[in-house]
């Protein structure tokens, strides 16, 4: 996509939404030689932005509230910027340009991006919206769980992947006795093949969780007063319980760029320079839909935070565009690293290495040279080097022996690999020395 840029008007420049998304978003302004004059940022909760990904810790006791903050209030108003909080947009009028809240409050906009964010996904099972029934999304929740916990007894999380890991792990630390469920046969099955989510699962249970893979949830059982009692499975296993938390996934807030009459698909549909269907309005991160991606980590978010920024501030830019990303997760002290596909095909070749004393496990796949997957539990410290070599396609096959060990010796391999194809190479006869060429960067 090639370089584009925009005159920064001096209208205002309106964000809906004050997450982390929004809260990059404004940084990156800042460092923009024109950035926007005058900015004004809506935030439905009544805090200032702060860090979701430290919700798990903060609900395992683990870190006190006001270290997920990003930034004071006073921050704002010191950078010039107008912060309203606690307010919800309940109308985008586009012709007139001008936003109305639920407080009764109009905004004029010149530009304006929606960074609203998602909401926590609900399954459709009887009972889902009883009482006792939580999501894990934002700090409300995290002291509503945290109250729960410190009452004791037992709760039932719904979803195994990274947010469900941690919710669990973070009531079982604070003294409930924690049941997960999930609903396909391994946990994290969207990043780990079934060896290393083995390992990770056997962690948990000596930890003290109780785990159900394969689970069908039936419904959720009423109290008789409205109040949720148990977690019913197909089958007839029963379930009692004080709280359930279901967290299974994501669904982008796309309501007001729906009722706005903004193009919708999945989320609110943008192109490379984060404009929605409304030249004067982009979206950014979780709500929105690039081509037919959707978004959930942070690290092609914070690519899109850059291209927007420049662009709002009339910087030449190239667009947006996807790139493999690698996961980083750090699940109850459990440290994982994975890219690529999950399981290998006929294509791949397949190099694992297991220690169950150290609890490291590594599984590569190759295809005829170059590396495309990779799963890494416990020592990910190769991780990083293992994805920058399948991004650069780089034939590995005169490594393959160290492959597992790590860079060190892989690239020992590889340099004397290119040191022998060099000392082979043929050399003109007439020039009695020859300047060698510099090894290939590892």
């Amino acid at each position: 996509m090639p370089p584009h840029s925009t005159q920064a008007p001096q209208d205002p420049l309106v964000i809906v939404g004050n997450g982390m998304a929004s809260h990059r978003l404004l940084e990156a302004l800042l460092r923009q030689p024109a950035r926007p004059a005058r900015i004004t940022v809506i935030g439905e909760e009544p805090t200032p932005a702060y860090n979701r990904i430290l919700l798990s810790p903060l609900l395992a006791g683990e870190l006190e509230r006001d270290t997920l903050t990003l930034r004071s209030a006073e921050w704002y108003a010191e950078q010039g910027i107008e912060l309203i909080l606690g307010e919800r947009v309940t109308e985008i009028d586009r012709q007139a340009q001008r936003l109305t809240t639920d407080a009764g409050r109009h905004l004029a906009y010149g530009r304006l991006v929606l960074a609203t964010g998602s909401r926590p996904a609900l399954p459709s099972l009887p009972g889902i919206r009883l009482a006792g029934v939580h999501a894990f999304r934002d700090l409300n929740d995290a002291a509503t769980l945290s109250d729960c916990a410190s009452r004791g007894g037992s709760a039932v999380v719904i979803g195994g992947g990274l947010l469900g890991l941690e919710a669990a792990e973070g009531l079982r630390k604070r003294g409930m006795a924690v049941t997960l469920l999930q609903r396909a046969e391994h946990l994290m099955n969207r990043q780990l093949d079934a060896t290393a989510a083995g390992l990770l699962e056997q962690e948990l249970v000596g930890r003290g969780l109780e785990v159900i893979t394969g689970a069908r949830l039936a419904a959720l059982e009423d109290d008789g007063q409205g109040r949720v009692a148990a977690v019913c499975l197909e089958g007839g296993r029963r379930l009692p319980t004080d709280c359930v938390v279901v967290a299974i996934g994501i669904a982008p807030n796309v309501e007001p760029g729906r009722a706005a009459g903004l193009a919708v698909d999945r989320a609110i549909r943008v192109d490379g320079y984060l404009t929605t269907s409304d030249p004067a309005i982009f979206a950014l991160g979780e709500c929105c839909q690039f081509e037919q991606h959707t978004y959930g980590l942070v690290e092609p978010i914070w690519r899109q935070v850059e291209v927007l920024a420049a662009h709002l501030a009339g910087e030449a830019v190239g667009g947006y565009a996807e790139r493999p990303s690698a996961t980083r997760l750090k699940v109850s002290g459990v440290s994982l690293y994975a890219f690529g596909p999950t399981e290998p095909g006929e294509e791949h070749e397949v190099l694992a290495y297991h220690d169950p004393d150290q609890g490291d496990y590594r599984r590569l796949l190759l295809r005829e040279g170059p590396l495309e997957g990779a799963v890494l539990y416990g020592d990910t410290a190769p991780g990083p080097w293992y994805f920058a070599q399948a991004l650069a396609g780089r034939d590995l096959t005169p490594c393959r022996p160290a492959l597992l060990l790590g860079a060190a010796d892989a690239d020992a391999l590889l340099d004397a690999s290119l040191d022998a194809s060099l000392d082979a190479s043929p050399k003109p006869e007439d020039s009695p020395t020859q300047t060698r060429p510099e090894k290939e960067a590892a």
